[in-house]
């Protein structure tokens, strides 16, 4: 019974920060290993179990989907979803012995995208100029990325995006959504096709979640998006603290 309640606390967190600013994979990863899921089968379990609100949000900001940059979006999505698959089937050949020896360092790489992203992103856009073969090459390395751990991959979109030249923020997040979102759904075909989901806890972080971000929504109306994202910053570095200590110091 306790690990159906963390599970479905965390279901709600992640679907509360995925709806309002990012970041929902750094609860719901660790709670799935925290209630007894193989790393890698967590991994999995938490992809499946926090799909659906991705695809919810990408239809609720569909009218706002379009091209933005040099290229089409539909050659973004075409790359994302190559990427999407090679990372999935680079995780079903990881071990989880060698996942938990990965886990703290991806964490770290999602924590600073995520608080520090856009900030990188300007940074480099003054002083680098790439064209559309860099782009898609980009494009594909955070399909990978998407496919085989995903924390603050959305983050990491725009962040490179904006290095390219988009300008155009509503269009950008509106594909934001829905790359990730398709990037999720390639795993989710590999994950769900070598049964290695734990369906129980995947079904109750799934229920979870849904009710989760249509809270999320409704509070990020009224909190201020730095707010949200220092506290989500301070959430995701301290998990991360953890995970280091718990792999090389115990």
């Amino acid at each position: 019974m306790f690990e159906y309640i963390l599970v479905a606390c965390a279901g709600l967190l992640a679907g509360m920060m995925n709806a309002a600013a990012g970041g929902g994979t750094f609860v719901s990863v660790p709670a799935l290993i925290a209630a007894g899921v193989p790393s890698v089968a967590a991994n999995m379990t938490s992809t499946v179990a926090l799909f659906p609100g991705a695809f919810a949000s990408a239809y609720a900001l569909r009218r706002d989907v379009r091209d933005f940059g040099d290229a089409p979006l539909r050659l973004l999505l075409g790359f994302s979803l190559a990427g999407g698959a090679l990372g999935a089937l680079l995780l079903i050949n990881t071990s989880s012995r060698a996942f938990d020896a990965l886990i703290p360092w991806l964490l770290l790489l999602g924590s600073v995208a995520f608080a520090f992203g856009r900030e990188i992103g300007g940074w480099l856009r003054r002083r680098i100029s790439l064209g559309r073969p860099a782009l898609l090459s980009v494009q594909f390395l955070l399909g990978v990325y998407g496919g085989y751990f995903g924390g603050a991959v959305g983050l990491m979109m725009l962040a490179a995006w904006t290095i390219f030249g988009a300008r155009d923020l509503p269009a950008m997040n509106a594909s934001r959504v829905l790359v990730v979102g398709a990037t999720n759904a390639t795993a989710v075909v590999f994950f769900i096709a070598i049964g290695t989901i734990h369906w129980p806890l995947a079904i109750i972080m799934l229920l979870a979640g849904v009710a989760g971000g249509y809270a999320g929504a409704l509070i990020s109306r009224r909190i201020p998006v730095q707010r949200l994202r220092v506290g989500i910053s301070i959430l995701n570095f301290t998990i991360t603290a953890v995970f280091f200590w718990k792999t090389y110091f115990t």
